[in-house]
């Protein structure tokens, strides 16, 4: 199974120099938890999500509108291929432990977004023989590494 067979196709994104409050709305309105952050070329320069908007919202003492998405994300971009397998994309999930992964085609340009939700309602139970290319098992076992306390989760690597 590949990775455009699960994801979700109508995906919202953002631009570096959108504030706090737009990004906000647009999550609010399209009831979605994260948005890529996109460059003039179309390429992924970060996540944004709505826990990065209330932590800055929060500890920098300014309102939403006055603080853009530049100054809130992370510079490292955990993705996969439209035509990847499944199974590599959840890997990538469970080792940087992120519940979405902008999905891009191959010239490196957002096509649409990963989510644990897509891969639980995807995902099938095995019936005697029957092995489902997306199981319950790769679900929750995804789920548990992502959920996993980020201290226990490095010293499980050890």
């Amino acid at each position: 199974m590949k990775v455009q067979e699960v994801m979700n196709h109508q995906v919202h994104s953002c631009r570096p120099d959108t504030n706090l409050a737009t990004a906000a709305a647009v999550m609010w309105d399209y009831d979605c938890g994260t948005l890529p952050v996109v460059d003039d070329a179309g390429h992924v320069v970060g996540m944004l999500t709505d826990r990065d908007i209330a932590m800055a919202a929060a500890t920098q003492g300014r309102p939403a509108g006055e603080i853009s998405v530049r100054d809130v994300i992370s510079g490292t971009v955990y993705s996969c291929e439209e035509h990847d397998d499944i199974h590599a994309a959840l890997k990538i999930m469970r080792h940087a432990q992120v519940r979405r992964l902008p999905v891009l085609n191959v010239a490196g340009r957002l096509q649409g977004i990963l989510c644990l939700n897509d891969i639980a309602l995807r995902a099938e139970e095995a019936h005697g023989r029957h092995v489902p290319e997306l199981s319950y098992e790769d679900a929750m076992s995804t789920f548990k590494a992502v959920c996993e306390h980020r201290s226990a989760h490095a010293a499980a690597r050890v």
